[in-house]
């Protein structure tokens, strides 16, 4: 499932937040309650690249990921490049 890094700016009250959810969807002002906030920028967070010990470790958000992204391990490499050049070329579909 796709999932993204929301940022928010408020048209009320200018409070500023980010939210984690599974669409690019509006939200509600944490500060002043002002409703259906659109984002005004969102990070593709679907797959990303996590280092653990010694290995850049790709991770995909789990098809059943509902409240969180439930990453799961797609493959690990030796180098950040390749394990980037493998998110940028064979995850991604044309």
């Amino acid at each position: 499932m796709a999932w993204f890094c929301n940022r928010f700016r408020c048209e009320r009250c200018s409070h500023e937040w980010a939210d984690e959810w599974s669409s690019m969807c509006d939200d509600d002002c944490p500060m002043c309650g002002a409703r259906h906030m659109s984002p005004c920028e969102s990070d593709d967070l679907t797959e990303i690249v996590e280092q653990r010990a010694h290995l850049f470790v790709v991770l995909r958000s789990s098809e059943t990921a509902e409240q969180t992204p439930d990453y799961e391990r797609v493959a690990s490499f030796s180098t950040l490049k390749l394990a980037e050049a493998y998110m940028h070329t064979a995850l991604r579909v044309p």
